[in-house]
């Protein structure tokens, strides 16, 4: 089966080849998938996302996109096919939340009664009330309920693939477990194909459902986390053993106060 997504032989550079951001990844993502991509800062992980939907251009190999290579894709079109969440939401801040939802429609031409229907279907989807919310700016907004926002903007056109780029991070705990989950369920329930950049791997594990480490621009490892547990490499073992940590140290300390 042709993967929906795919990365082939990518290469990217910056500052004139002084910095290899993507050094030789290919990865494929299948149709349905959930994927999540997980490195610290300067991993090439968002680098490797933007390439998904030229925001740039790789120096070298190929990037498929429901088997066209996008190269050969008008950029504007092929963003506006491709849902994309930003870490703050990136919000339009002079439009209300309805204009903010509804600025892909509207540019695809989509009539202006079927964008109002279509705001009000995605407010119900993120469990925001419509009438307190449609016409509110984001400034007036709780940073989870931008977020949300953000994501009913991504899925407005509705796309078959959403890029995410640490998309809860800015987040409270509270608020990022709930929206996790609620974006999971949608991923499901719509059929969604998800790439999400995160730099947590809890998290990763948690909602996807296949991981892959990136590390000084290289792809190190990628598969299940039941895949990753087995990984020989040591940044890979080091990165599967914090949840646990975590996960014994909270037990413990559950266990003692409970006592």
């Amino acid at each position: 089966m042709t993967p929906l997504i795919s990365f082939t032989a990518l290469e990217k550079s910056f500052d004139g080849g002084r910095i290899k951001a993507v050094d030789n990844v290919t990865l494929d993502v299948a149709e349905g998938e959930f994927l999540a991509i997980v490195g610290g800062s300067g991993s090439g992980k968002t680098t490797l996302l933007r390439l998904a939907n030229r925001l740039i251009d790789a120096d070298r190999g190929r990037v498929t996109v429901a088997g066209e290579d996008v190269t050969s894709v008008d950029p504007i079109s092929l963003r506006r096919r491709i849902g994309y969440v930003f870490q703050s939401g990136g919000l339009f801040p002079h439009m209300s939340v309805a204009g903010n939802i509804g600025i892909t429609p509207r540019l695809l031409g989509t009539p202006a009664d079927a964008i109002a229907a279509r705001v009000d279907e995605l407010l119900d989807l993120m469990r925001l009330d419509r009438a307190q919310h449609r016409d509110r700016f984001p400034h007036e907004l709780s940073g989870g309920q931008r977020q949300r926002v953000g994501v009913a903007r991504a899925l407005a056109a509705r796309p078959r693939i959403v890029l995410m780029d640490e998309p809860f991070g800015a987040l409270d705990p509270l608020t990022r477990d709930a929206l996790g989950d609620d974006y999971r369920a949608l991923h499901d329930k719509l059929g969604l194909t998800t790439v999400m950049i995160t730099h947590d791997m809890t998290e990763a594990i948690l909602l996807a459902d296949r991981v892959a480490v990136m590390r000084s621009g290289k792809l190190l490892a990628e598969g299940t986390p039941a895949d990753l547990s087995g990984s020989t490499d040591a940044y890979v073992g080091e990165l599967m053993r914090t949840p646990r940590r975590q996960a014994e140290r909270l037990a413990a300390l559950l266990g003692t106060g409970a006592a």
